[in-house]
């Protein structure tokens, strides 16, 4: 079992989210826009809910489960979003999954967090396979896991009901072997 470290990256600290970024959470990923396009957050949320979120992500960090990083700016610790990483100890792989709040989109942050998220679960937890799904919608997201030389692996069609609607998601994945390839090659 290992404590949830915080990770630095040149922007951002990635750091365990506090009962006092509650109030925060819930605002940025309570936008409408955000929980959209989002897999598992409701709208509106409530503060409880970030609360209890947030008490729940402490219990799975230190079950080495699910590492959860609030994403904030190094140099005033604003919260700008989620970066987390769900481990299947027993295959050696995980999940990666983030949100970015609405005002931060498209400025390189997501990218940036996930960077240092994949190393840590390669270079750390010694994973084999990092992957992560997004709606087929939310080009966005997508884009990032491009960006971290994940290759696409399949699209599932209405795999997912998202208020009353079936939405496709897509499937990006990332193997320990490519992720060691691209870094001796100074990528």
């Amino acid at each position: 079992m290992m404590m949830q470290p915080t990770l630095d990256t040149a922007r951002l600290t990635l750091r365990p989210f506090q009962l006092s970024d509650a109030k925060r959470v819930q605002e940025l990923a309570g936008n409408i826009e955000v929980a959209r396009t989002t897999l598992g957050i409701p709208h509106p949320y409530p503060i409880e809910a970030a609360e209890s979120w947030i008490e729940a992500a402490w219990q799975f960090a230190e079950r080495g489960e699910r590492y959860a990083w609030a994403m904030a700016e190094k140099e005033n610790d604003t919260l700008l979003g989620c970066m987390s990483i769900g481990v299947t100890k027993a295959h050696q792989r995980a999940e990666l999954a983030y949100w970015v709040g609405r005002p931060y989109w498209g400025q390189g942050y997501a990218t940036e967090a996930a960077k240092r998220v994949v190393a840590f679960g390669f270079e750390e937890l010694a994973l084999n396979r990092i992957f992560a799904a997004a709606m087929s919608k939310n080009p966005g997201s997508y884009t990032v896991m491009i960006k971290l030389g994940m290759k696409k692996e399949g699209e599932m069609k209405q795999h997912l009901l998202k208020w009353e609607t079936f939405e496709d998601l897509v499937y990006y994945g990332l193997l320990r072997s490519d992720y060691e390839a691209a870094r001796g090659e100074g990528v």
